[in-house]
Formats: C-alpha cells, structure tokens, sequence
C-alpha cells in the first residue's frame, strides 16, 4: 500500500530528448560544488564537458571496451566499469553523487520508459542526488503529456472538513 512518504523524493528530473539537449543542460544544472555520477558515458564524450563544470566527474558503462577506451582518451578523468541497474555499485564509488547523468539511450522498445522511470527513482531514493538528467526522448514526451493535480485550498479544507460552508 502507498504511504505519504514513498513519493517525498526531494530530486529533481530533468528529461531532455538528445545528446544536444542533454549537454546544454551542464552549465545551467552542474556547479564547482558538484560530485557527478555520468551513467552510460560510452568514450567519455559527454563526461569531459561535465568535467570543468564540477569538482569531480565519474563516467560509467557496463561496457569494459568502452571504458579502457574512454581511459585511454582522458587519462586526466575517471571512468568505471557500472551495470547501470546495479545501484549498490554506484555506492560502492564511495562517493556522495549531487547529480546524475543518464544516458542509456540504448534502451528501446516499449518498455524503454519504464525502465528509464524504475532507473532514475532507484538513484534517486538510493543516492538521493539534488537533480538527475535523463537522455531519453520517451520520458520527455511522457513529462510534457503531464500536469500533476493540486486541488484548491477550498477544496482541501472541505475534505479535511474545516470550511466555512456559509
């Protein structure tokens, strides 16, 4: 059964359709404070513009080959072997992550939202960073079909049963 709590997340979303999109975001959401966590960084492209922006920068992707080659062009940077879905790896970093990155545009498919939805809640609730930016065309299209509902002060008072009903 949901309770009240289950959806105080405090982390902000942000979905962006493409690559141009998702990198424009760096100067408006990444401070010199920042920790981020980059998911699916495939070479390091996108991790190497967060980098200057933050204090620090790791770039992960399930994929070893990409890694070893992200390393080899970065040396300066720091690149991890992550399954994305494994959350627990992600702590195990030793890190507090204040953003996160997501790209795993290799996700398709009906289910692609869904598993992007499952993927950033489980980073949110488990690394509980300030904003996650997504790459991924479907949650975008998604979050612009939806407004959330937020009755009235009127209306709240008269299920709480505190209007006046004179």
């Amino acid at each position: 059964m949901a309770n009240e709590k289950q959806f105080r997340l405090r982390t902000k979303f942000i979905a962006t359709r493409n690559v141009t999109e998702y990198r424009q975001t760096i100067p408006e959401w990444v401070n010199e404070d920042d920790t981020v966590l980059e998911i699916g960084c495939e070479w390091g492209t996108t991790t190497v513009l967060i980098a200057p922006h933050c204090r620090e920068v790791v770039g992960t992707d399930v994929s070893l080959e990409c890694i070893e080659r992200a390393r080899r062009k970065h040396p300066h940077l720091t690149f991890e072997v992550l399954d994305a879905f494994d959350v627990r790896a992600a702590l195990d970093l030793g890190r507090r992550f204040t953003k996160v990155y997501i790209d795993i545009s290799g996700l398709s498919g009906y289910r692609s939202l869904l598993d992007v939805i499952a993927l950033s809640t489980m980073y949110a609730t488990v690394l509980r960073p300030e904003a996650i930016i997504v790459k991924s065309g479907a949650l975008k299209h998604f979050a612009s079909c939806c407004t959330p509902w937020r009755a009235t002060r009127a209306r709240e008072a008269r299920r709480k049963g505190t209007a006046n009903d004179a």
